[in-house]
């Protein structure tokens, strides 16, 4: 086979939103984790508001865990971003293309992809096996986003994000340590009774808590966790989140304190499932019960896996490992 052969590919998805609307949810990377199936974390790198730059964190169904960097150029006057993938990887030499959002009918518009990938080498199986898994990666981005533009009138209410801070004795190495040993919290963390960690590489986990609502009834959620220790973070993103929640993600971080050894800091980011608001707090709920009772046992859950942290301190731990 020839080398350096390119594949193009395009797609399109009509949502029942404004063009504008559309664009927006397209152009802001903030809120991909919980619009965006496969995404699991976006880590911003600059922008001036022409163009920008971010890795994006994601898991393919079926794939491991991976990172990208890519570079964006912005036109919102023609409702487009081009793009291209900054570190492609074997079995690409180069990966390119466009995002554009087209009107189509009063609160009708069309969102089109058209990419380009070019092979570092001879096309093989192995090649159509990432197309195939990149190109099923594409079409599931384009109907996630459909979806929430086609919601957004009702993101507001549905959209949450909040943090809690905490001063904790310590250094951030030994606060990490504890944070990061998820598999060790049954027993030490109130809520969580079972907790079964893989860890894909150093530093990328999965991990599937089984925790207890403040009822007694037992609840599953699964995560991936990428741990950044120079930086004294952990992000998190639920393929699986709390049953009120159509999509979770968040962080820890861990601040030098000079008052006192550091300061921790949890980040959450939901989007409430508002098909599940009755069914879960029984009948009567609404939006503004569910948004207190998320953010109350996302708080207490948070306050909770610090106890052992703050136990745990004084102890000493080991090097975290860096992805």
């Amino acid at each position: 086979m020839s080398l350096g052969r390119a594949h193009r590919m395009s797609c399109a998805v009509d949502a029942a939103a404004p063009a504008g609307v559309l664009y927006a949810l397209l152009a802001d990377t903030t809120h991909w984790p919980l619009f965006l199936p496969h995404v699991l974390h976006v880590e911003p790198l600059d922008a001036d508001g022409e163009r920008d730059g971010f890795c994006l964190w994601s898991a393919h169904e079926g794939s491991a865990v991976s990172s990208t960097r890519w570079r964006r150029t912005l036109d919102a006057g023609a409702l487009r971003v081009d793009f291209h993938q900054e570190d492609p990887r074997a079995p690409f030499a180069s990966v390119a293309g466009a995002l554009s959002v087209t009107h189509l009918a009063p609160g009708w518009s069309r969102l089109t992809l058209e990419r380009e990938s070019t092979a570092s080498g001879a096309w093989t199986a192995r090649t159509e096996q990432a197309l195939a898994t990149a190109e099923r990666g594409a079409c599931a981005a384009l109907d996630g986003l459909k979806v929430a533009a086609e919601h957004w009138s009702a993101l507001d209410g549905l959209l949450m994000t909040f943090e809690d801070r905490v001063r904790v004795p310590g250094t951030a190495e030994q606060l990490l340590e504890v944070l990061y040993r998820v598999g060790s919290w049954p027993g030490r963390v109130p809520h969580v009774v079972r907790a079964d960690v893989t860890e894909e590489r150093p530093g990328v986990q999965r991990a599937v808590l089984v925790q207890v609502n403040g009822d007694g009834s037992a609840y599953t959620t699964e995560s991936v966790r990428v741990c950044f220790p120079a930086a004294g973070r952990i992000v998190h993103r639920h393929t699986r989140p709390h049953p009120l929640l159509a999509a979770h993600g968040g962080e820890w971080s861990v601040l030098p304190d000079p008052e006192a050894g550091c300061t921790v800091v949890s980040r959450h980011a939901v989007l409430l499932d508002g098909r599940a608001i009755e069914r879960v707090l029984g009948p009567g709920a609404d939006q503004e019960s569910a948004r207190r009772h998320v953010r109350e046992l996302l708080r207490r859950e948070s306050a909770a896996v610090l106890g052992p942290a703050q136990q745990s301190a004084a102890e000493g731990g080991r090097a975290l490992r860096a992805v």
